[in-house]
């Protein structure tokens, strides 16, 4: 029995032994070329990796933008954990490599830093070569271009966006066209020019519509006398230039006093302007003869007062 725990015993640390010898031989930085031989331009993979533990801190050496004469292009980086155990994971770098000048070169050995000291790679050996020349066979010309037919549907293909613009534009256009041509157009009205109207013709007018009105005749005696008085009023203040409108019938007397009107004239107007003050304010009952003589003595006052008119009867013709 002691014989066959000590045989166990013994055969636990070697199996021991081995998994850990196998473990730490796994470990380890390493440097390989996809192909280690290329044409003059041609690419290949530079691979630097490394297998360590998660909790280490790995310092993984720094490549500039060449290496001798051998250009690196780009690079990217890589992760993997260990699908038996997560606390072992692998980086691996893969530059992208290039060479432009034939020859043998070395890309030299890299060192990571590690808790257990440096772990360097192998050293490896690129093959760059040039294009192998047959000299047997002689020498040719270049090769013109050769000629390609250019149809026009090939043309259409290139520039079918430059096409559809145009015909968008021109479709645009049109639509605009016919719009403006085809819209109802708006009529002209053309507002006629009246002449100007003389002032006394103006009044004459008035005089002529109160006369129709037949007010006096209908029992509307203040109205009729009101009506001419402001007609006749306004025919002053327009004429000579006073406020006949807001004055009484003494203060226009007043105001027309220096004014170049004849004593015939200047009697029809107190006539009617008296009157119609006396039907206003008085409750004053003309006769129909007076109603009648008060239309015509606005007139006359009107007609012999006109601007550049003559006047009638003048001091200076009563002198003579």
């Amino acid at each position: 029995m002691n014989r066959y725990i000590k045989y166990t015993l013994a055969m636990l640390v070697l199996l021991a032994g081995f998994h850990q010898t196998g473990q730490a031989q796994s470990f380890g930085a390493k440097a390989t070329l996809d192909k280690k031989s290329i044409l003059i331009g041609e690419q290949t993979q530079l691979n630097l990796s490394i297998r360590f533990h998660v909790k280490d801190s790995i310092g993984f050496p720094k490549l500039a933008d060449s290496i001798g004469k051998i250009r690196i292009v780009n690079f990217k980086t890589d992760t993997v954990f260990d699908k038996g155990d997560k606390s072992i994971k692998t980086i691996n770098r893969r530059y992208t490599i290039t060479a432009f000048d034939s020859g043998m070169y070395v890309i030299p050995s890299y060192v990571f830093k590690s808790p257990v000291g440096d772990l360097p790679t192998d050293t490896l050996n690129l093959d760059v070569r040039t294009v192998a020349v047959d000299t047997t066979k002689a020498f040719y010309d270049i090769k013109q271009p050769l000629a390609v037919k250019y149809s026009f549907w090939d043309w259409l293909r290139d520039n079918w966006k430059l096409v559809v613009g145009i015909l968008a534009a021109m479709l645009a256009t049109g639509a605009v066209v016919y719009y403006l041509l085809k819209r109802p157009k708006k009529e002209v009205v053309v507002e006629e020019v009246k002449p100007d109207v003389p002032l006394h013709i103006q009044v004459l007018q008035k005089l002529e519509e109160i006369k129709n009105k037949q007010l006096w005749q209908h029992d509307q005696v203040k109205q009729y006398y009101i009506e001419i008085s402001d007609v006749v009023r306004e025919y002053l203040e327009k004429r000579y230039t006073i406020q006949a409108l807001e004055q009484t019938s003494e203060e226009i007397f007043a105001s027309l006093r220096n004014m170049d009107i004849a004593s015939e004239d200047r009697n029809l107007l107190r006539q009617l302007l008296v009157l119609a003050d006396m039907v206003k304010f008085a409750k004053e009952k003309p006769s129909a003869h007076e109603n009648e003589k008060s239309m015509e003595n606005a007139v006359a006052f009107v007609k012999d007062t006109q601007p550049h008119a003559r006047p009638t009867n003048v001091k200076g013709d009563e002198a003579k």
